[in-house]
């Protein structure tokens, strides 16, 4: 009763805080993350580690149970599945609900750091996304006059390298284009000639290209790290190492072999319209929002159009966000025409135009309210929560038409529009109060569940539990006041 004369007495007030609701409602909605569906990513990391030349079962013996071993004992670990390939080993660790996912990452990268791998397999690879999933988005490479290694390495080293910082991507894998390389062709005659062997000559690039740790050095209370970097980076390195000494002269790489640069022959074939290209396949983190991932990507390819060389297009392939606009677009409108055709249906019962444009004021002003909780509560635009908010706009007008016809039952009887709106309102106050709660007692529940079902229907429930709870704070200070209002005219004492 204290709210409703307060919303009556004190309309300015009132009227500025509907005003400063829709505001922010406003930029709330402008700000809300939109996705298909509410996030039911499993809280999963991968461990993939690459073992070149390795087959399946040495991969699973050598690589994948070493990793099981010491990732399967992290906390939270509900379970743990596995994949051996041909030179890939991938762990996947599926862990409890509510688990902190970075301090998960970091329990699993000091594990895998204690590992001993064999010394031809890379460092395992820790990833935010599960390998089974689809990439978010896919982009194409293209150019004129332009060749496969050089598609892959615009890819690799221009685009690759910028877009992995994106906020929300989680990898990039590149497919398609030939690799360069360093080829070594030996003359075995010559070899023969002096003796050596291929293997030896294998052994000596490999002792030749090193980059490692080679330990300290104290000075007074000084320590100085020292490391060993001898990378062969281009073909004049490769010719000049030294891989035997005869009659006390050096013998180069370079007079025994001829050294080029080449390519890796093509494992996988990308095209685009028919003409060879280099696909990149962008995938997200688990809880990641897949349109914004992919809006921060089109911005930075946008920015990046100015950096490649000329005649190198990039396009756009599938690209899950936009099936995801499109189902949000279709829900919005049809929740859009809901409520025109529920104005419609209020209008031809009620027959009177000003209380169906009282109670249709009532609907928006509720729902921008929403938008704002939602924005509060990290709650995204999907299609749950757009189709609880489509489920509450039938609900919505029920407080009001309950409220708006207490009044106009008062005003009937003889009372002015003041006196009715205040009297009427309190009158069913009480009762619209406890209906709306005993509806939002069903859905509030929803929140406290765990596992797939509490992210399903978490964000239905909340957008439902707004709109009400919204529509019964406008139902007991907007409506009683702007039918207050809007009677004025017919009563001197509203005026007064």
């Amino acid at each position: 009763m204290r709210l409703i004369e307060l919303s009556l007495r004190r309309r300015v007030t009132v009227s500025m805080l509907a005003v400063a609701v829709v505001l922010f409602g406003a930029v709330s909605f402008g700000r809300l993350p939109v996705s298909l569906l509410p996030d039911l990513t499993y809280p999963s990391l991968t461990v993939e580690t690459r073992y070149d030349g390795a087959a399946p079962a040495e991969v699973e013996s050598l690589v994948t149970r070493p990793v099981e071993e010491v990732v399967g004992v992290v906390t939270g670990v509900e379970r743990l599945t596995s994949t051996s390939r041909p030179g890939l080993s991938q762990v996947v660790l599926e862990l409890e609900w509510g688990r902190d996912m970075d301090f998960a990452a970091l329990d699993v990268r000091q594990k895998l750091d204690l590992l001993t791998l064999p010394a031809d397999a890379e460092r395992p690879v820790l990833l935010r996304f599960d390998p089974a999933n689809e990439p978010v988005l896919r982009l194409y490479l293209t150019g004129e006059n332009q060749g496969p290694t050089a598609l892959r390495y615009v890819a690799e080293e221009v685009l690759k390298k910028d877009l992995e910082s994106t906020e929300g991507v989680a990898a990039i894998k590149v497919n398609g284009g030939a690799e360069e390389e360093i080829e070594v062709r030996v003359d075995e005659r010559k070899l023969a000639a002096l003796g050596l062997s291929v293997e030896e000559v294998g052994g000596r690039l490999l002792a030749e290209n090193v980059d490692q740790a080679g330990g300290s050095l104290y000075e007074s209370e000084a320590r100085y790290l020292v490391r060993a970097v001898n990378e062969l980076t281009d073909t004049g390195d490769v010719r000049d190492v030294v891989i035997a000494t005869r009659e006390g002269r050096n013998v180069l790489l370079g007079e025994v072999a001829t050294v080029v640069r080449g390519a890796r022959r093509q494992e996988v074939l990308a095209r685009h319209g028919g003409a060879p290209a280099v696909e990149l396949a962008i995938y997200k983190e688990g809880d990641a929002n897949t349109v914004q991932v992919a809006q921060s990507i089109r911005a930075r390819l946008a920015a990046l159009a100015g950096e490649l060389p000329e005649g190198i297009e990039v396009h756009h392939g599938a690209d899950q966000s936009r099936f995801i606009e499109a189902s949000i677009d279709e829900v919005l409108s049809n929740a859009l025409v809901g409520g025109l055709i529920a104005m419609i249906v209020l209008l031809l019962f009620l027959k009177s135009v000003r209380s169906t444009l009282i109670i249709g004021v009532s609907i928006p002003i509720s729902i921008v309210a929403t938008f704002f909780l939602m924005y509060r509560t990290g709650t995204s635009l999907n299609v749950m929560s757009l189709g609880g908010l489509a489920l509450g706009v039938g609900m919505l007008v029920d407080n009001a038409i309950v409220v708006l016809e207490a009044v106009f039952k008062r005003h009937e009887a003889g009372e002015g529009w003041w006196t009715a709106s205040l009297r009427g309102a309190g009158e069913v106050g009480g009762a619209v109060t406890a209906s709306t709660l005993t509806t939002v007692a069903v859905f509030v529940p929803v929140v406290f569940l765990d596992g797939v079902a509490a992210q399903l229907f978490r964000d239905m429930a909340l957008t439902v539990s707004f709109s009400l709870v919204a529509s019964l704070a406008v139902a007991l200070t907007l409506i009683p006041m702007m039918t207050a209002l809007a009677g004025r005219g017919e009563d001197g004492a509203a005026a007064a």
